[in-house]
């Protein structure tokens, strides 16, 4: 049983619960049948999908669930995103898959899992580079799959691809297609109250079926006990809600990309010089016959007498009838609300999981608005990530935005980085607990295959230190990713990503549990996961394996403190060393009874 208790997350018996677990995984994200590459036409035809068997089939469940649990990896995000759920058209459900979601949660609780849903999406859908929403809901609003890319309004990558230089598919948030429709969902009703569909507001048409989608889903896991909460969306974009200058770039991610009027009329069919090259020299329009552009009807540009197109609003998404909005103070506030409202309507117990956009600052949620709720943001070592690349003297404040020169710097600019995520849960969110939803590294780095064992010694170092800043917050997290299927030459499945804590094309002896893990000497360490008290130090050394946890026992509490102790660091058994007190050693957990009287405590273990 997990539970929000003030900024912690606490079980039955009122203990502080530190979770640590995975992202289960990065292949969810496309279908498991028909697998269909960009090349093919029937890539835009084909409707009818099936993720069932995402993350993995059910008669390889076990395999997976006794490896993840025997790394200490405990809690489950699972990766769902809205297209498996409704792909055959609005209100059509895919009632395989989530009978297969309920086996496979079933399964997970018989394991000892917890798992939170994650309604996931990246640049809104796999049709505009990334995957979530059906591929019916960018055509209902009028766009025309088959133009997406020759137009500009999207790039997409073949999933079979080679690895796309660094994060260039998170481009897509700039352009027209994905902007488009963030700026819908979330504010349609401020910034295009002209569009609608089948006679519904836009935003009111999209946001019901996203809701209906996972309520839908809520509905039927609700008594399923290892199901603890739902998040409200992956990473939301604010697509175009706050840019001050339609002619400017300048807010564009990693790549160069069309300025938003720019991919209005490349939408339109004008071609545009994007940097040094002409974009959609061959007129081609992303609009479906009998559909003209969306921000065109709703006055933002439009044509003179001579049919030259003519910017009409270059600041049409700053202002509402003369007042400032923006995602982060509004718009998502307000539909983590109602998202919270119709999840618990199908199950009451539900805890409420928030975040804002990558690198950006909370979301104006509150604890007092919004109860039961927990802030999990997302962050990531960003040099290892966009450049691929592991340096020791070289890191960057992915919140400053400015790098960090020299190895201790770089562990304490980590730190202070997570720090500021229990900063503003405390103090801007009325104390919610903290969960980082998705932390990790690429395991393609340096793209060596003939020094793969220094590259697996650079990556452990690597998610080392990311861990070490975890532990020095005492704080919850769960990697990204688990991908049952990830092999050398496919990665994750998305997008050339290759950050999965597992890889077929490593298990060269299947038979052993930790075969095909990556970076398990970082992965597999000690953990205090359930303490009777507060938490006040936890330090692991993978290179030593000595781990050193202090807390502060809470007299009210009887249940005993309990540490996980893997097998992976200690093959020849481990020591003991405690301040007071005594423990008791099973199915790789101490259990640890303090001496009464005694404020503080500390277990210290070694390698025998």
């Amino acid at each position: 049983m997990i539970r929000v208790r003030q900024h912690n997350l606490t079980d039955e018996h009122n203990r502080t619960l530190l979770l640590r677990g995975v992202n289960l995984g990065g292949s969810s994200k496309i279908p498991a049948s028909p697998r269909v590459d960009l090349a093919d036409p029937r890539f835009y035809n084909e409707r009818i999908v099936s993720f069932v068997g995402r993350p993995f089939p059910l008669d390889r469940a076990d395999e997976h669930l006794t490896r993840l649990r025997s790394w200490g990896l405990t809690f489950l995000r699972l990766v769902v995103t809205w297209e498996a759920l409704e792909h055959a058209g609005p209100g059509i459900y895919d009632s395989r898959y989530i009978e297969y979601l309920r086996a496979l949660l079933k399964k997970a609780g018989e394991h000892g899992f917890h798992a939170v849903i994650d309604p996931h999406q990246d640049v809104w859908s796999r049709f505009t580079g990334g995957d979530g929403a059906p591929a019916w809901t960018l055509e209902c609003l009028g766009f025309d799959l088959t133009k997406l890319v020759e137009s500009g309004a999207a790039m997409v990558y073949d999933w079979n691809a080679n690895r796309p230089p660094l994060l260039i598919w998170a481009t897509n948030y700039a352009r027209l297609a994905p902007a488009t429709m963030f700026t819908l969902f979330f504010a349609g009703n401020d910034f295009a109250p002209e569009t609608r569909v089948d006679g519904m507001p836009a935003q009111e048409f999209l946001q019901q079926h996203y809701l209906g989608a996972f309520t839908h889903l809520a509905a039927n896991l609700r008594d399923l006990d290892c199901v603890v909460g739902y998040e409200v969306m992956n990473e939301p974009s604010r697509g175009y809600i706050g840019w001050k200058n339609l002619k400017s770039s300048g807010q564009f991610r990693y790549w160069p990309t069309p300025s938003p009027y720019q991919g209005m009329l490349l939408g339109a069919g004008y071609p545009q010089r994007v940097w040094l090259h002409m974009t959609n020299k061959q007129r081609a329009r992303v609009w479906l016959p009998g559909y003209d552009c969306i921000w065109k009807q709703n006055g933002v540009w439009d044509v003179d007498s001579r049919g030259r197109p003519q910017l009409l609003r270059p600041s049409h998404f700053t202002r509402v009838q003369g007042h400032e909005h923006s995602l982060r103070q509004e718009y998502y506030p307000r539909f983590a609300l109602e998202f919270a409202r119709a999840i618990r309507r199908a199950d009451p117990e539900a805890i409420i999981f928030v975040q804002g956009e990558p690198g950006e600052r909370a979301p104006r949620v509150s604890s007092q608005a919004l109860e039961n709720a927990v802030y999990a943001p997302h962050w990531y070592d960003g040099i290892t990530l966009m450049v691929r690349r592991y340096w020791n003297h070289i890191g960057v404040d992915m919140l400053e935005r400015r790098i960090v020169l020299g190895a201790g710097a770089i562990q304490q600019s980590f730190a202070a980085q997570l720090a500021f995520f229990r900063h503003e849960a405390e103090t801007e969110m009325g104390g919610m607990p903290v969960l980082l939803g998705e932390f990790g590294v690429p395991f393609d780095l340096h793209n060596r295959p003939w020094l793969r064992a220094a590259d697996e010694l650079l990556t452990t170092r690597a998610l080392d230190r990311s861990f070490r800043a975890l532990e020095k917050n005492l704080m919850s997290g769960t990697l990204w990713n688990y991908s049952a299927d990830n092999t050398h030459e496919r990665g994750d499945s998305f997008n050339g990503e290759d950050m999965s804590i597992f890889s077929v094309s490593e298990q060269t002896q299947p038979q052993k549990i930790d075969s095909g893990g990556r970076a398990l000497r970082a992965v597999i360490r000690p953990y205090p996961r359930a303490t009777a008290g507060e938490l006040l130090r936890i330090h692991y050394d993978w290179l030593t394996h000595k781990f050193e946890f202090e807390y502060r026992h809470d007299p009210k509490i009887s249940a005993p403190t309990e540490i996980f102790v893997p097998n992976h660091p200690y093959p020849n058994g481990f020591e003991v060393e405690l301040s007071d007190g005594a423990w008791q050693y099973r199915e790789n957990t101490i259990f640890y009874q303090p001496d009464t009287g005694q404020p503080a405590h500390k277990i210290v273990i070694t390698k025998r």
